[in-house]
Parts: structure tokens; C-alpha cells; sequence
């Protein structure tokens, strides 16, 4: 018998979830067969598997050594160097600031030293994970940018911190903002209502202005920093979180972001890549503020978080707006 003891960074989910990672190699029916069988108890007793475990608890496996390792797989860590700039860190949170090119996660099999390769690599080398060690949790990144946006991403390290930063993402309670250089002159603040629809087969967002079977109502607000004849530094607050939601909003009001290859202007890059060297869309998540009063994110509230502009952007920003927009 293996008696294992829940700690705080394995509390607050289901025993069926946590035995699903623990034997991460196992299908879910062979866990299920083992709490129908009694083979795996909670704090002594019967365990149906929708119990939500609190530190303390303990877990008893009355399961033979051999089953238990043909069921679980160890966890392996390829060095992955860091490339991402740190904006805050506790005990509990990283919040780094990626570089524009870097993977978020790997989209295929071989795509390796993508940002969750190196902020675990990052932690491994701190001493704050260990893959052998911890089978049922690993730490997790809350939200996600497309490879050619740069900006801010939360990564949680405990598994506390995950749940609440998830929860506050999906409740609203952290303000997003994003800066991006568009075409042509948005002088006014506004908002953006449209409804979006992903073509999964062209990895491209469609939009619309009325509802329609398979799209899905999102929201932007801007205000413009700074402009010229033909190009504006808008300031954008994500409401909803859809995917390309800033890159389909833009192109759809006439105000595609500098350098965007699936939504731009392909005149206008060709032009970019001469002048300016613009590879990519011009799209920074450069700050976060935080709102939620309650749990483990209550110390964070009111809090700002800024990601610096990427050299390139914010030397584009100097010459076309002068020296006095600084973000």
C-alpha cells in the first residue's frame, strides 16, 4: 500500500482529476475501476472520485509497485534558455513579457523551447519545480498570445494560483490592455461590436456585424496615444478574449495593425519591411491591472503590471510620434 499526502498545491480539485495525472498514462476507466473496486481510498475510507481534495488529505493505493509504474511516466525537462523579460514574480505568480516569434505552446510535436519550455525550465532552475517530484501538478500558463504578439502572459506556479487567475480571466476581473500601430488615422476613442467565427481549416477569424449560427458577440474599446497623416499608436482594452479578436477588429473597422500578415494590408507591409524592418504585427499586450479583492490574487488588487515595448516598436514609436510616447 502507497499512502500519499495531499499539500496545498494539490487542493481544490477532484480526486478523479488528480489520480488522471498522478497515473498520467493511464486511461480514465482504469481509475474509475480502482475507486469502484476500493483499491484507492481517501483519508481511510471510500472514495467515489468527485470528493475535492483539501491539503491534508491522504490517499491510500492499494495497488501493486508494477501496476502503479506501468500507469505513470515520469516527467522529462530539455534545457530551454530564457527569452522572456520578467515583469512580477511571487511565491505564487510569474508574469513574464514575450518576445514576438516565440511559441506560447507547441502546436506540433517537434516545436520545443516554446514559452512553457522555458518558464518551467526558468522554475526548474530556482528550485521551485521538479518534475519527478510533483506527478499530479505542473506549472501552467493562464493565457495565451499568438507567436508574432508580443506582451504580457501569466504564468501560475501553484496550482492555487492557476484556478484564481483563471477564474478572474473568465470573470472579467483583470483589465487588458494592448498597444498597436494600425493604418490610417483613428482620432476619436470607440468601440468595436462584432461578432467572430473561427475557420479552423484557414486558422482565420471571420466577422460580423449581426449574430449568426456559429458566431460568437466580442467587444473592443480604444483610444488613440498618438497619430499621423496615415498612422495611429491606439491604446485597446480586450473585453472579450477571442481569438484574433484585436487583429479582426481592427482590419474590420479599416485600421489593420502594421505588419499583421493574415489581416494587413499586403502593400502597406511590403512597404513596412523596406523602411522599417516590420517582420511582424506591430501588437504588444503591454499591461494588466488587477481586480479581484478576494483569495490568493487579493494582495494583487489595484496593481498595474506594464510590459516594456519591444526595442523595435517603441524606436518606430520615437521616429513617427517623437520622444514623448514612452509606454
Amino acid at each position: 500500500m502507497k499512502e500519499i499526502r495531499i499539500t496545498q498545491n494539490e487542493e481544490n480539485q477532484r480526486l478523479d482529476k488528480y489520480l488522471c495525472k498522478y497515473f498520467n498514462k493511464a486511461p480514465k476507466s482504469f481509475v474509475y475501476k480502482m475507486l469502484r473496486k476500493k483499491r484507492i481510498k481517501r483519508n481511510g475510507g471510500r472514495a467515489e472520485g468527485n470528493e475535492i481534495l483539501q491539503a491534508g488529505d491522504t490517499l491510500q493505493l492499494y495497488l501493486a509497485e508494477e501496476t502503479m509504474q506501468g500507469f505513470m511516466e515520469a516527467k522529462s525537462l530539455a534545457p530551454a534558455p530564457r527569452h522572456f523579460g520578467i515583469v512580477y514574480e511571487d511565491d505564487d505568480l510569474l508574469v513574464v513579457n514575450k518576445p514576438a516569434g516565440l511559441l506560447t505552446h507547441p502546436e506540433r510535436r517537434e516545436d520545443t523551447q516554446t514559452l512553457i519550455d522555458q518558464v518551467l525550465y526558468y522554475l526548474y532552475e530556482k528550485g521551485q519545480y521538479t518534475p519527478d517530484a510533483q506527478n499530479a501538478f505542473t506549472p501552467a500558463l493562464c493565457n495565451r498570445l499568438d507567436r508574432n504578439t508580443s506582451g504580457i502572459v501569466v504564468a501560475g506556479k501553484t496550482l492555487r494560483a492557476v484556478q484564481a487567475v483563471n477564474a478572474a480571466f473568465k470573470e472579467r476581473k483583470v483589465e487588458k490592455y494592448y498597444v498597436a500601430l494600425v493604418f490610417g488615422v483613428a482620432d476619436k476613442p470607440g468601440e468595436i461590436r462584432l461578432y467572430l467565427a473561427k475557420d479552423e481549416a484557414q486558422n482565420q477569424v471571420r466577422t460580423s456585424q449581426e449574430a449568426r449560427e456559429g458566431f460568437r458577440p466580442a467587444l473592443t474599446k480604444y483610444h488613440p496615444l498618438a497619430y499621423t497623416a496615415d498612422t495611429t499608436l491606439l491604446e485597446m482594452q480586450l473585453i472579450t478574449g477571442k481569438t484574433h479578436q484585436l487583429r479582426a477588429h481592427l482590419q474590420a473597422i479599416g485600421h489593420p495593425i502594421w505588419g499583421d500578415r493574415k489581416y494587413g494590408d499586403v502593400t502597406y507591409n511590403a512597404s513596412l519591411r523596406r523602411d522599417y524592418a516590420v517582420s511582424h504585427q506591430c501588437l504588444h499586450a503591454q499591461r494588466l491591472v488587477w481586480k479581484e479583492k478576494k483569495g490568493v490574487l487579493a494582495p494583487l488588487y489595484g496593481k498595474q503590471m506594464i510590459a516594456p515595448l519591444p526595442k523595435q516598436m517603441q524606436q518606430i514609436c520615437e521616429d513617427l510620434f517623437g520622444d514623448t510616447v514612452r509606454l
